[in-house]
């Protein structure tokens, strides 16, 4: 049975239990459960027990202890820890070892969070699928057959698994949400500077945000608590004043404003996604909730203006790595002009290959009007249909994929039909927008659906408050794989 992070840290503080035993159950899950799904990179058992007798030795001494005190979790492999490696899912970083660790992993260290692990994700997070990974891909729970979803894969699979109570992701167009949709937990992407990016290895700046995994919206809002401030190392990360995010989830829904979206639910929704989250909707207006039609004219343009925007800055980013600063060497070069050459093109895949030629032609002279700056453009569009729509409501619910979780190797030939599958999420990474999936169904092979909701920036609190009275009337977030109930 999975437990909650909210759970076992109550019964670590209290003394019901030891850190030592909850984090030696986690390691004994992992090593039950992972070698057939592939959720971990690497794992860090030596230095995760070391940690757990730290906080019962604290517990003993009676020192007050964190809010995640004894709570295993794990976090995607591009964000840098001081313990082990950091891959990023890529051969060229496939032995590096970061010289600081991300103010995440800081932040849930400090809370007395235990971490067992670095979780996989397509290459540099490119990907919807984690098959992108240079390693090996990542699959669901629910279904061995087919993909965790991306490029949280990794992360999401572990929580539905019962591996980790909690895990930490990146989202540049969905990759927190979709595959918390696809294995069914919830996923939450925050505002754009209300977390720290400061030991994320960079996608898209301008997109990037870390987001949370969990089991439950009272979870996500716990892990939230933690990560969430102002970091002065992240030049982007804003001052703004944490909430108590968790005393803020009984807030009732009667009067809440939701707004339903027609460029959600047309051409390429199954019907299984669009009955589910209708009903999903429906619940939420039991609740007291009301529902307003709005209208978001500009998001059919969101794929096209996406991948220009994020592959620029992908260009940008990847350059450093060039066979000499760090990272994956040539090993035999011609000349100064090889090693740079021939170590990329060894260390890169063809996903993170295919989005720097992409984003370097946007960006190249004569194009960069036509294309990179075109695409500016249309992302304030974006925004600004946005900004109208939450004059008017609190938040938008909409799927969060057109589909369930598909086949491994069904889309692998095809970038665009896999680009497409993000549809429905990354219009919020182009506005600065906040959101949440939350489990609300399945389809017919069994196999989760996800509710996103929407909310303007720093709205998280109406965000999980909203996804948590929700699960107080539904018991899909409280569903395992067969993989967990066995």
């Amino acid at each position: 049975m999975r437990e909650t992070a909210w759970d076992l840290s109550a019964s670590v503080r209290t003394g019901k239990r030891s850190a030592v035993d909850v984090v030696r159950e986690a390691l004994d899950r992992l090593s039950g459960r992972d070698p057939r799904l592939k959720a971990f990179i690497s794992s860090l058992p030596e230095t995760a027990m070391q940690a757990a007798s730290r906080i019962d030795s604290a517990r003993q001494r009676g020192e007050r202890l964190g809010p995640l005190a004894g709570v295993p979790v794990a976090v995607k492999d591009n964000l840098c820890a001081a313990k082990g490696i950091t891959t990023c899912g890529s051969r060229i970083l496939e032995n590096y070892r970061a010289p600081y660790q991300a103010h995440v992993v800081d932040r849930l260290e400090a809370a007395g969070a235990i971490l067992i692990g670095k979780t996989n994700l397509d290459e540099f997070a490119m990907g919807s699928s984690t098959e992108n990974s240079a390693f090996f891909t990542t699959r669901n729970p629910w279904d061995t057959r087919s993909v965790a979803g991306g490029s949280s894969g990794g992360s999401a699979a572990a929580v539905a698994a019962g591996m980790v109570s909690g895990a930490l992701g990146s989202d540049t167009g969905g990759s927190v949400r979709l595959p918390a949709s696809f294995c069914g937990v919830v996923g939450l992407k925050p505002t754009y500077g209300r977390v720290s990016r400061f030991g994320l290895v960079a996608f898209g700046s301008s997109l990037d945000q870390i987001g949370i995994l969990a089991t439950d919206a009272r979870d996500a809002a716990l892990l939230l608590s933690v990560i969430a401030g102002h970091d002065a190392r992240d030049s982007t990360s804003v001052c703004e004043p944490v909430p108590d995010y968790v005393t803020s989830l009984d807030r009732p829904l009667k009067g809440l404003r939701i707004g339903i979206s027609e460029e959600y639910f047309g051409e390429g929704l199954a019907e299984d996604v669009r009955r589910t989250t209708e009903a999903a909707i429906k619940e939420l207006e039991k609740q007291g909730a009301v529902t307003v039609s709005i209208h978001l004219p500009h998001m059919k343009y969101g794929v096209a203006c996406y991948y220009i925007v994020s592959s620029a800055e992908a260009s940008s980013n990847l350059a450093r790595y060039d066979g000499v600063h760090f990272g994956h060497r040539a090993a035999k070069p011609k000349d100064a002009m090889d090693v740079y050459c021939s170590s990329r093109g060894e260390g890169f895949g063809a996903e993170v290959k295919r989005r720097i030629m992409l984003g370097t032609y946007a960006l190249s002279s004569g194009y960069y009007d036509a294309y990179y700056l075109k695409a500016l453009q249309v992302r304030r569009l974006i925004k600004r249909d946005f900004d109208r729509a939450f004059e008017t409501v609190d938040v938008i619910a909409s799927p969060v994929s057109p589909t369930t979780a598909f086949a491994i190797g069904e889309k692998a030939g095809d970038p665009l039909a896999m680009y497409l599958g993000d549809l429905y999420t990354l219009s919020a990474n182009l506005a600065g927008l906040c959101a949440i999936s939350v489990p609300c169904g399945f389809d017919r092979a069994g196999l989760p659906i996800g509710l996103q909701l929407l909310g303007p920036p720093f709205a998280e609190e109406t965000l999980l408050s909203t996804a948590h009275q929700y699960q107080q009337f539904t018991d899909f977030h409280l569903q395992e794989p067969p993989l967990v109930a066995a």
